[in-house]
Order: C-alpha cells, then structure tokens, then sequence
C-alpha cells in the first residue's frame, strides 16, 4: 500500500498531551490518526458531534437533567439545590 504524510499545526501542550495520552494507550500519534481516519470514512461521519453551545441549550440540558433525576428517583440535588441554580442561571 502506497504511503503519503499528513502535516497539520497543533498547539504545543495539546501535542504534549494527546502524545502523552497515546503513549498510555500503548499507541503512537500516527496509529491513533490512522484509527480516526478510517472511521470517518468507514462510517463517513466524525466520530463526535459538533454543535454550537448557547445558553439555551445549557439551561435546556439542566432541565432535562434534573427531569431525569426527578423522574428515575436518582435524586443528585434536592429541590432546594434545583431551584437555586435556575435563579443563578436566570440571573446570567
């Protein structure tokens, strides 16, 4: 199979870092490239999802949470706790 480079500029410490992360992983930089690679093409999509972040979606994303933990009875924050962070939140 006929070989080609990839160049790309990358933050110095993000470099570090997923170096750094591959090397725990028992992989180099090139097999973990070559890992998204082929599934960006095997299911010709990117493995994650890119969206834009607003406030709406975070205060949406809060209410469902609390729904979900109200609803499966999996309380994490009592209704007190709730209540408070929509009234930071409101104030934002």
């Amino acid at each position: 199979m006929e070989q080609s480079t990839l160049s790309i500029r990358i933050n110095s410490s993000d470099k570090i870092n997923f170096e750094k992360f591959c090397s725990e992983t028992g992989m180099n930089v090139s097999v973990a490239i070559n890992m998204f690679i082929k599934a960006v093409l095997r299911d010709q999509k990117l493995p994650f999802e890119i969206k834009t972040y607003s406030f709406d979606n975070y205060v949406y994303d809060k209410l469902r949470e609390a729904e979900n933990e109200i609803n499966n009875k999996t309380l994490r924050y009592s209704s007190d706790e709730i209540f408070s962070n929509l009234k930071d939140i409101c104030i934002k």
